[in-house]
């Protein structure tokens, strides 16, 4: 029997909500709001180079639609603002507003704590491989389906050996 306890998927997904659980703890406890899940995956995107409404739209697995709708909410308690693309004058681009930059600044803070805490919780050496394995090597480029491979018949219905 497969269970769901087996793949590295769910633990990467568990992983993920704690992380943003207790950064979302920790910036509250700073005085910050807390912040809906897709506002503050955004905000984690933005930091990290991700600022065409577009490319956040396809990282988040949302319509642009709601892309669009999600950054007005965010614009609209200042957390970002759009400025026109200097590479593409069609486009625009997400950046931090002044509030925005300061509750970055805040989430490094946090982020710097979850690190520290995480590596006590684990010890330095199993930090220190989780660290590497999710930072520093390459996965290579996102799986795609595989072409259909075309089965080969020999007379009489049985399949060709590879």
């Amino acid at each position: 029997m497969v269970r769901s306890s087996d793949f590295l998927m769910r633990g990467l997904l568990h992983a993920y909500y704690w992380a943003d659980e207790s950064l979302q703890n920790l910036l509250r406890a700073e005085g910050w709001p807390t912040l809906p899940r897709t506002q503050s995956t955004i905000m984690v995107n933005v930091a990290d180079g991700c600022t065409r409404p577009s490319e956040l739209a396809r990282r988040l697995g949302i319509t642009r639609q709601a892309i669009q709708q999600t950054i007005a909410e965010m614009e609209a308690i200042g957390l970002v603002q759009l400025s026109p693309d200097p590479d593409d004058a069609r486009a625009k681009i997400v950046e931090f507003s002044p509030k925005g930059a300061s509750i970055q600044r805040a989430a490094l803070r946090a982020i710097r704590a979850l690190d520290a805490e995480l590596e006590k919780r684990l010890g330095k050496r199993e930090f220190d491989i989780l660290k590497r394995v999710l930072l520093e090597k390459d996965w290579g480029p996102v799986m795609e389906k595989p072409e259909a491979r075309p089965v080969l018949r020999r007379k009489g219905g049985a399949r060709a050996l590879r």
